[in-house]
Formats: structure tokens, sequence, C-alpha cells
């Protein structure tokens, strides 16, 4: 397995994340991840940055069962719900940060969407990953 991770001189500077994620060998798609426990319990509802840490806990979980780490995220797609203040987003990004690789971040998406499946989730992630 090989990754290289970059951002071409190219492109407009990245501000937390890579443009480029290249890839050879094995390729694990985690599902969107949300912020329900492990009995499906809604945790920090109301709080961005609860339910971003539980996310990323859970993220962590799938990554670490299929046989990685979460330095092995290569892509990551990010939705937040429409009602979370353009103010919060810097919690989510210093939940994010605790968590991947700040010297090399995976290429990123962050999307605002009017809602998601469950009422009271602000915030779902699904990620890729290489892992050796």
């Amino acid at each position: 397995m090989s990754k290289e991770i970059f951002s071409p001189a190219t492109l407009p500077p990245p501000v937390g994340y890579s443009h480029v994620a290249k890839v050879t060998g094995t390729l694990v798609y985690v599902a969107g991840q949300v912020s329900s426990d492990a009995s499906g319990q809604l945790v920090g509802e109301g709080n961005l940055e609860a339910q971003a840490e539980q996310v990323f806990k859970n993220l962590k979980l799938a990554i670490e069962a299929a046989g990685g780490t979460m330095a092995d995220i290569v892509k990551m797609n990010v939705y937040l719900v429409a009602e979370v203040d353009q103010a919060e987003v810097p919690k989510f990004r210093a939940v994010r940060d605790r968590y991947i690789n700040t010297a090399n971040p995976p290429a990123s998406t962050l999307v605002v969407v009017s809602r998601l499946a469950r009422p009271g989730w602000l915030i779902e992630i699904e990620v890729v990953a290489a892992i050796d």
C-alpha cells in the first residue's frame, strides 16, 4: 500500500485539508458516522462540539476494526446541517484536528445540508482510508 497526500502549488492553498490523495493498494470506505453511541442513543443534542467528538470516536472505532488508524484517512466528507451557525465550525475543526494527521490532512469536503436522516443530528462524516 502506498499513499501520497499533497496539494499542488497550482491550486489555491488549502486550510486544514489537502487537495489530492493518491492511493495504491487497499481502500476502506466507512459509511457516514453520526453522533449516536453504541446503543443508538443521540450524544450531544444541540451541541456541535459534543456531536463531532462522538462522530470521530465512531470513525476511529470503524477504521480500527478494519485494521487501520485515523492517520490512514485519505478522504473525508463532512455534512453539517444548515441550522448550525457558521461561528460554530471552528469547534468542529478543533475536534477534527485531535483525530486526524494535521501535518498531512486528508482531502476533504464540507457541505451544508438542510437536514440529516434523524432529527437532532447536526453532523455526519464519511471517510475513505488507505490501509497498509
